[in-house]
């Protein structure tokens, strides 16, 4: 059975692939055997990584800049020679508040990385990805892309975007062998659900540790998902073990029922 041991020499990119759940899975791509390149827009972040040992290619790129995406593509196509795997994990977290509350600078931003990002760095890794013969898209979304989020209704908005752009691409991409997944993640173990959680907690004049125990009610295993079994998916999907899976919502949430 053919499997994640034979990703040697794949090549990928990731977006916002410095920090979080993004840099977890570039490693893993790493101790593949793959080649990585990733952008953030983080300088900090991207020095970190960069200076880490594997071998990390490193760029910064705002993906709502279509500009800067493709700077980031000439020169990581340029570093790969071609294009195996993208995956499109850059997004923001969104503002929390009631949608009356909320302004359109925060609705237009959150939809200009979480949606556009995805469409703009996808357009420029077709070309590429056509070439490969093992070619995989892999999406991050979340489980707020399948359920509702009070509070949080620009980031499951554009959550609930990257299902429809994910299904449409499986269809319109399968006659060239490129399968196009999601990966939903659920309550994952990072800092930035550390911030939403404390934004909400403020919001709603409760304790952390409240609102983390009523969360952690509606997950089928009363735990949060540590982001490694987010890549664990993320390779399984770009390996040959994966190929005959295309247009899924992965969902790697621990069993989350409800979003609070």
């Amino acid at each position: 059975m053919s499997g994640m041991n034979e990703l040697q020499g794949c090549r990928v990119m990731v977006s916002a692939g410095a920090s979080g759940i993004g840099l977890t899975i570039a490693r893993a791509f790493l101790a593949a055997g793959a080649r990585v390149e990733v952008c953030d827009v983080s300088d900090d972040a991207l020095r970190q990584a960069g200076d880490a040992p594997g071998g990390l290619g490193t760029h910064r790129a705002d993906v709502s800049d279509a500009g800067a995406v493709d700077r980031w593509f000439d020169k990581a196509l340029g570093a790969l020679g071609g294009l195996d795997v993208l995956v499109n994990n850059a997004g923001v977290a969104g503002p929390t508040g009631a949608l009356e509350d909320l302004s359109e600078e925060d609705w237009d931003r959150t939809m200009s990385v979480n949606v556009r990002g995805h469409f703009l760095c996808t357009r420029r890794a077709i070309p590429a990805l056509k070439q490969s013969g093992r070619a995989a898209i892999i999406n991050i979304s979340s489980v707020a892309g399948r359920l509702g989020y009070p509070f949080r209704t620009p980031y499951a908005a554009s959550k609930w975007a990257v299902i429809g752009m994910t299904q449409s691409l499986a269809i319109e991409l399968g006659p060239h062998d490129i399968t196009v997944n999601a990966i939903l993640p659920g309550i994952v173990e990072s800092r930035r659900v550390a911030e939403v959680l404390a934004s909400k907690a403020r919001l709603q004049g409760v304790t952390e540790d409240a609102l983390r125990a009523e969360v952690l009610e509606h997950v089928a295993l009363n735990r949060m998902v540590p982001m490694a079994h987010i890549a664990d998916t993320a390779l399984f999907l770009a390996s040959p073990a994966g190929r005959s899976i295309t247009g899924q919502n992965m969902n790697v949430c621990a069993g989350v029922r409800a979003l609070r």
